[in-house]
């Protein structure tokens, strides 16, 4: 440790909350960034396409900021870097399956001719100024993923990322235990860990758990099978279709980000197709269909994936029938219960048997559950600690973990996004705190949304809306024409049309009232007026309160 320097540790997403995981350290005039990554909008945030971390402490910082390192490829963690790198030209390191999915993205976004991808591997040590980063491998459910040993001038950093301790993991490759080990014995400064699953008693199961469950499912179903996934669970992936293979079925891939990401895995060579099992779209009419296997998009229940529709009967190649079997080989994220649930309703209307958690065992967490938290802290023995990837809840389970292992409650921080942990030689507190929080994307739209607008789509969800047309002429102080009433997702038509004709006479009222004062051209104040005559005689008649949008045209 250098004497007089300081390190910053500023959450600027994933901390307190699941999604959107960016974290910087400062040290001097020095930045590193972890992650980039995204969240998806929460159920009131109506039109929100997704939502990524505000990078205003970045761009403020921009010529300090040295690289920003991936851990892996998640949309959680790397979702995010298109737009961070409109705003600041930095570096990327990440490893080769992680900037295949990077590079993927970057090229949708026209920004890979800009781009500085550089690749590094499991193992890879890469000095990034005062910072000295390497790659260490751990289990999750993609391959390639890394948690982070960040060597600074105050002491050693260690970043789990997301990361589960599997025993018999699909590629053979293990957590490195033994790096992480000596990291512990060398001293570790200060550990950023995943608290996902920090509810969930024991070991999280191993992801070749799955593939058992698999073999049960394909050796008994005698129509078509149908598995919805995470489209990055490579490994998932890769045991479909050597079960598949087994059992001489052909494997077609459905679903725009599911077909992306399955070739980009197997030009690197992360994912390998048995001889004969590929099957095109074009193909799926031709097949038979107890020898077929389709994988695809919707594990989560999004209205447009692949099996969305075709629980509805809307899918152009893909027709539900009478004993096919429909594995939904994921958990729900949080919010998205009810779309999932509905989904399966609607195939078991189709005619087919679905198999979903926590009734089969058909998906296993990419995240540690407690027993695998606490291995990660009984070898890094770190002397600060920061929960990250959990919200409220999984701080305060992961301070009982941790407390219950002999650590003193006072070495874990409560860190808010935005808040400066700064470590020196003989202490660690939080010191201040920058510019952050979320900025929501609407279609083209970045930080367009505020909450002014979300308040405005949730009061037009809730009860609709009221226009009135009034044609006015200021210099006559006449009305020319209108008002003319129209609603939407108000109330029924026949009713509304008795409402609208009452308000009419409201807004009369009010325009007399203004004539008479002499005051018909202050068109602001009509309009308040009217809004507020409408809104009033509206609420009296229905207990509703729609939005009232006057328009005035000046004739």
């Amino acid at each position: 440790m250098e004497e007089n320097k300081k390190l910053q540790v500023i959450p600027l997403g994933g901390a307190l909350e699941i999604g959107k995981n960016m974290t910087a350290f400062r040290v001097d005039d020095q930045i590193l960034v972890v992650d980039a990554g995204l969240m998806f909008p929460e159920e009131e945030m109506l039109g929100v396409d997704i939502v990524i971390p505000d990078i205003t402490y970045l761009e403020e910082n921009a010529d300090k900021v040295l690289a920003v390192v991936l851990t892996h490829g998640h949309e959680d963690h790397i979702g995010a870097l298109p737009y961070l790198l409109r705003r600041i030209d930095v570096p990327i390191y990440g490893t080769p399956l992680t900037l295949g999915f990077v590079q993927n993205k970057l090229i949708e976004h026209k920004l890979i001719d800009y781009a500085r991808l550089n690749t590094v591997q499991c193992g890879s040590v890469v000095e990034l100024g005062d910072f000295t980063v390497e790659w260490v491998r751990v289990s999750h459910s993609i391959p390639d993923a890394s948690c982070l040993i960040i060597e600074t001038p105050v002491g050693t950093v260690v970043h789990t990322a997301d990361f589960k301790f599997d025993q018999s993991p699909i590629d053979g490759n293990l957590i490195d235990m033994s790096r992480l080990a000596r990291a512990g014995d060398q001293g570790v400064e200060l550990l950023l860990c995943d608290t996902t699953n920090v509810e969930k008693p024991g070991f999280t199961p191993s992801e070749s758990v799955v593939g058992e469950t698999f073999e049960r499912i394909f050796a008994t179903a005698t129509g078509r099978i149908i598995v919805a996934a995470f489209a990055s669970n490579i490994h998932r992936i890769q045991q479909i279709f050597n079960v598949a293979s087994k059992y001489g079925r052909a494997v077609a891939v459905i679903g725009r980000s599911m077909e992306n990401n399955s070739r980009i895995a197997e030009e690197l060579g992360y994912l390998e197709i048995p001889p004969g099992t590929r099957l095109t779209n074009d193909e799926i009419s031709k097949a038979g269909r107890d020898e077929t296997v389709i994988i695809t998009t919707g594990s989560q229940g999004e209205p447009l994936s692949a099996l969305s529709r075709m629980a509805m009967d809307e899918h152009k190649r893909i027709k539900i029938e009478d004993g096919d079997t429909v594995i939904i080989s994921a958990t729900p994220i949080p919010g998205n219960e009810d779309l999932v649930m509905r989904t399966i309703n609607r195939l078991f209307k189709q005619g087919a048997t679905v198999l979903y958690e926590p009734e089969t065992m058909v998906h296993a967490s990419g995240h540690g559950n407690q027993e695998d938290i606490r291995m990660m802290i009984n070898l890094l023995k770190p002397q600060y600690m920061i929960p990250v990837h959990g919200e409220e809840r999984h701080y305060h389970k992961f301070v009982e973990l941790v407390t219950s292992q002999g650590y003193d409650a006072e070495c874990i921080f409560y860190m808010n996004i935005g808040d400066v942990l700064e470590i020196s030689d003989d202490k660690a507190e939080v010191v201040d705190s920058v510019a952050a929080g979320m900025v929501m994307v609407d279609g083209l739209g970045v930080g367009d949304v505020e909450d002014l607008v979300l308040r405005d789509r949730r009061h037009l969800a809730q009860d609709g809306f009221i226009i009135a047309v009034i044609g006015l002429n200021p210099a006559e102080k006449q009305v020319v024409s209108g008002p003319d009433m129209f609603s939407r997702g108000f109330v029924e038509a026949e009713r509304a049309e008795q409402i609208l004709e009452g308000a009419k006479e409201r807004i009369a009222q009010v325009l007399q009232e203004y004539a008479d004062d002499d005051a018909l051209g202050e068109f602001d104040d009509i309009k308040a007026a009217c809004r507020k005559a409408v809104g009033k005689y509206v609420y009296e008649h229905t207990h509703c309160r729609p939005m009232v949008v006057p328009v005035i045209m000046e004739a």
